[in-house]
């Protein structure tokens, strides 16, 4: 709810924007639908279940229980959940909120080939992401000759559900999570396959569209500040949620510019 309302907020032109939802169970669908109807009457938007034991066999654990939910690897399905007229879609995380207009993303140039656009952070250390039994095996590591791989936030992408399809990308991804669960190449639930598929492959995109880690580790989620430059977009990503802790009263200090936004929270924030 929060990350609509930001959305909107922001928007240059909110009418233009389609939103599209993705929920694991028919409760789960009806509820959000009526919850984003009731809080949103204009809202040009659907809601898609996804069913959980499409990717459940796949799913192998990670180092936290909540990255284990099948509904974190809705992503890797977006091309066949939504419908062939849906070419090109910004995909968010919902522990997040925009102060700029997303426009500006979701006009981000993927060149001739690139199948998503994220912002990459080269600075961070690859190899953490992967097990030794990957790296000690050629056939595996080779993996990543001739590609510049960096990590980048699954969160937030800009991605050409054509090219993906064409490409299909989805069995790619479904490919390493099959191994995965054979010999353990990775330790970090829904990201290393897309690092493993796309990294070094992807196009551009200012820090600024993902300002993340705000929700600290992925143990203890202590507080944590911005990184330096202009923020677009505020991430939460990490095990520290900010409704979670501003529920409990232990705000940390970012987690006051999620409040003006958190609609369950506040009955006011429309109006604020």
């Amino acid at each position: 709810m929060a990350a609509i309302l930001s959305v909107l907020q922001h928007s240059s032109c909110p009418q233009n924007i389609d939103f599209h939802f993705v929920a694991s169970s028919k409760a789960d669908t009806e509820h959000l639908r009526r919850t984003i109807a009731s809080s949103f009457p204009y809202l040009r938007f659907n809601v898609y279940r996804f069913d959980d034991r499409v990717v459940s066999g796949l799913i192998s654990t990670s180092i936290r229980a909540a990255l284990d939910c099948p509904l974190n690897y809705a992503r890797n399905y977006l091309a066949s959940i939504l419908p062939l007229c849906v070419r090109r879609v910004v995909y968010l995380d919902s522990d997040l909120i925009l102060v700029d207009d997303i426009a500006k993303l979701a006009a981000t140039p993927l060149g001739d080939s690139s199948v998503l656009a994220a912002p990459e952070y080269c600075n961070a250390n690859f190899t953490l992401y992967f097990t030794s039994t990957f790296w000690s095996n050629p056939a595996l590591s080779l993996t990543f000759a001739g590609r510049q791989a960096c990590y980048f936030n699954t969160g937030v992408m800009v991605i050409d559900l054509e090219r993906w399809r064409i490409g299909d990308y989805t069995s790619k991804i479904q490919e390493w999570m099959e191994l995965q669960k054979r010999m353990r190449i990775y330790n970090l639930g829904s990201l290393p396959p897309f690092l493993l598929v796309f990294a070094g492959n992807i196009a551009p995109v200012d820090y600024r569209w993902n300002q993340h880690g705000l929700g600290g580790d992925n143990f203890r989620g202590l507080c944590r500040n911005l990184h330096p430059g202009p923020v677009s977009l505020l991430h939460w990503s990490g095990k520290g949620k900010p409704w979670a802790r501003l529920d409990a009263n232990r705000p940390c200090p970012l987690d006051a510019l999620w409040a003006p936004y958190d609609l369950l929270q506040s009955p006011f924030a429309l109006e604020s």
